[in-house]
């Protein structure tokens, strides 16, 4: 049985950022032989840090949803499909390099970084008040990170844009990147973080405990407020966990079109199957019944990854 701290394929501990390191190096390794992996593994340790508030200018992570783990599951899902676009591609797709493959794990490691609040941020007292700007707060950091990192202008500045592709305030197809390569691992982006969520063993559960939790934090509960005609508004955590099944389908229509069925890079890599496509149908299916039934329960645990203050 797939452990509730566990991928898709329940061989990576998503809670561990050693593990997650160690598979996404593994992979770039498999891909460019030749090529030095030393940014890829400070990144993980610099976000880690980060997260876990070992950083003089930001408090540790305290957004239960939008967590390591979570971190660590989208950069997982996200090293997968740029491996199996490397590897399924074909005669015209254009290859990746080394430094594309670091801006696609970047872009990830990074993508939720808005959630984190500076120390010395006297007006809010909670990361997830930043729900509504924590994608452009995410953006702003990473661009300046990878300039510390090392990484040509170019690249700081694509992976910074790449970070909206996770965001609903933009749509993907208006967000503003002359590369094909690079516009391609947007959308491979936008797509792990919404099938490393979806698919995740506790996730019914995360939606009504820790999700809907911040989202009374962000403005997205309760009575709508002028100017959010486009964003949804929840009653209840449990009121999140019905509505799982009409979401999941406005969220493939963004996954075929908008993203452009970057899903389907996940066959490549696993050989033909695509795991987190099954695991979010098992999702939906077990919403489907808990909206139907009163005695359909949520009881699974999900692991805790919040450092203790």
């Amino acid at each position: 049985m797939r452990r509730n701290d566990h991928d898709v394929t329940d061989s990576i501990r998503t809670t561990d950022p050693a593990a997650v390191a160690g598979e996404v190096v593994r992979l770039y390794r498999g891909l460019f032989d030749a090529a030095p992996a030393g940014q890829l593994v400070r990144a993980f340790s610099d976000a880690t840090a980060l997260y876990q508030g070992r950083h003089p200018d930001y408090f540790a992570c305290d957004t239960a949803y939008h967590d390591l783990q979570h971190v660590l599951d989208v950069t997982l899902a996200m090293a997968r499909l740029l491996d199996g676009y490397q590897r399924g591609r074909r005669a015209n797709d254009e290859p990746l390099t080394p430094q594309v493959f670091l801006v696609g794990v970047l872009a990830a490691l990074f993508h939720d970084f808005g959630y984190l609040r500076r120390r010395n941020d006297r007006k809010h007292r909670y990361g997830a008040e930043y729900t509504l700007t924590h994608v452009s707060r995410g953006a702003a950091y990473l661009r300046c990170y990878a300039r510390e990192l090392g990484m040509e202008e170019k690249h700081a500045r694509a992976a910074a844009t790449l970070v909206h592709y996770t965001g609903y305030e933009r749509p993907a197809e208006t967000i503003r990147i002359d590369d094909t390569l690079l516009r391609r691992v947007g959308q491979m982006l936008g797509t792990a973080d919404i099938i490393a969520q979806m698919s995740d063993r506790c996730y019914l559960e995360k939606c009504r405990d820790r999700l809907y939790p911040e989202f009374v934090l962000g403005g997205l509960a309760g009575r709508r407020r002028a100017g959010m005609l486009k964003l949804p508004v929840f009653a209840s955590g449990e009121d999140l966990v019905q509505k799982t099944p009409a979401f999941y389908q406005g969220a493939v229509k963004r996954l075929e079109l908008q993203l452009a069925r970057s899903y389907e890079f996940a066959r490549s890599h696993f050989g033909g199957d695509n795991p987190y496509l099954d695991e979010i149908r098992k999702n939906v299916r077990y919403a489907e019944r808990v909206a139907a039934s009163p005695e359909a329960e949520l009881r699974r645990q999900p692991p805790r990854t919040l450092v203790e203050v």
